[in-house]
């Protein structure tokens, strides 16, 4: 899988410097499937059926098994890239207004195993 930040999003990046915008957690890559969201790593994301727009549904052990896209305390919304305080006061990356997630068995950048699991986790996409 090749990966490859948008223009949009590296530009932004270098107008608000060490802001830690949506630039510096998520890119978009070519997947097997397309385009896909993909964390700064390059792994894979997606999103849950479950949530609502700037709600998460994914706690416990789900959350343990598909971790929310962390947003850091500086961090700022940008755009389609938004951020929610989940009931346990992380703060998590949205895009347009859906939770983001990993995927815990994804092993590395390119993997996309956690696509169509139980019918309601799909790959994030731009």
């Amino acid at each position: 899988m090749m990966y490859k930040t948008t223009l949009a999003l590296v530009l932004a990046a270098a107008t608000l410097g060490t802001a830690a915008v949506a630039a510096t957690a998520i890119q978009s890559g070519d997947s097997a499937k397309g385009t896909i969201l993909t964390d700064g790593a390059g792994m894979s994301l997606y999103v849950f059926d479950k949530d609502t727009a700037a709600v998460s549904n994914c706690y416990d052990d789900c959350a343990t098994k598909w971790p929310p896209l962390e947003a850091s305390k500086n961090a700022k919304p940008q755009g389609e890239y938004g951020i929610i305080i989940r009931a346990t006061g992380e703060r998590q990356w949205t895009h347009k207004g859906m939770p983001l997630y990993t995927w815990f068995k994804d092993a590395a950048a390119g993997d996309i195993t956690g696509d169509g699991v139980k019918g309601v986790w799909h790959l994030a996409r731009p």
